[in-house]
């Protein structure tokens, strides 16, 4: 059982679950946590996650770095709770759906609040998120596979696995994300020689990057995560045959 200041806990995973006061000490505080996260936010929104440091964001808030420091210990403890910050709560999208919809309602969350944020996908993951709102998301993908006759372990890996797959498609939708699709189209038209490269040629030949009106991105991520779903359902089914 814990109690507040525990310190056998880091203090990151106190100040996320509201075990640790920050800045109690010295003089009347004039910041809070939550105004030192959002201006975090706002540093890496506009500027990208590598512009994160204690300074910028004391520039932001119109203080010096060593105000910070009442706070939050360094960077490191800054960016470990702007993990949990960043991804905030879970929707409420399991409910008495099946699993299949209820992983795939809970995924397509997962997506959309990363990209609220793209550079969230840039933070090192030295270790399993600890923060609550990490927890509950954890929770309510396992939420959604409780009714099947699956180990828990079991379950825990569809679950993470099912992470995964979002975490690395959101940060390869950003890191392809080329403006003009149809450069890429003239170009390899012109340069691919259909001898050397017939799959190709044949996907040039029959348009398949031609369609503008598509959103790509989602149409992708959606067709992966169909296709990564229709490989669970062959595990369930048959699992312990």
């Amino acid at each position: 059982m814990t109690t507040p200041g525990d310190p056998a806990l880091p203090k990151a995973v106190q100040l996320m679950w509201g075990l640790h006061e920050p800045g109690g000490r010295g003089p009347k505080r004039a910041l809070t946590l939550d105004q030192i996260l959002d201006a975090a936010i706002e540093v890496a929104d506009a500027e990208g996650y590598a512009a994160l440091s204690m300074n910028r964001v004391a520039k932001q808030l119109g203080f010096t770095a060593m105000s910070l420091y009442r706070y939050v210990d360094s960077k490191t403890m800054l960016v470990n709770l702007l993990v949990d910050r960043v991804v905030g709560q879970p929707p409420a999208v399991v409910g008495g759906a099946a699993w299949r919809e209820g992983l795939r309602q809970w995924a397509l969350a997962e997506f959309e609040i990363i990209g609220i944020h793209e550079w969230w996908v840039d933070i090192p993951q030295s270790g399993p998120p600890m923060g609550p709102n990490s927890i509950a998301w954890l929770d309510a993908g396992l939420q959604a596979l409780r009714a099947q006759p699956l180990p828990e372990p079991i379950k825990l890996q569809l679950v993470m696995n099912l992470s995964m797959f979002v975490v690395g498609r959101r940060r390869a939708a950003r890191d392809l994300r080329i403006g003009e699709g149809a450069a890429f189209t003239t170009i390899m038209a012109t340069m691919i020689d259909p001898v050397r490269f017939p799959a190709m040629s044949a996907a040039l030949a029959g348009a398949a990057f031609d369609n503008e009106e598509i959103n790509w991105e989602q149409a992708d991520f959606e067709f992966g995560l169909a296709r990564l779903l229709d490989g669970y359902e062959v595990f369930i089914a048959t699992f312990g045959d």
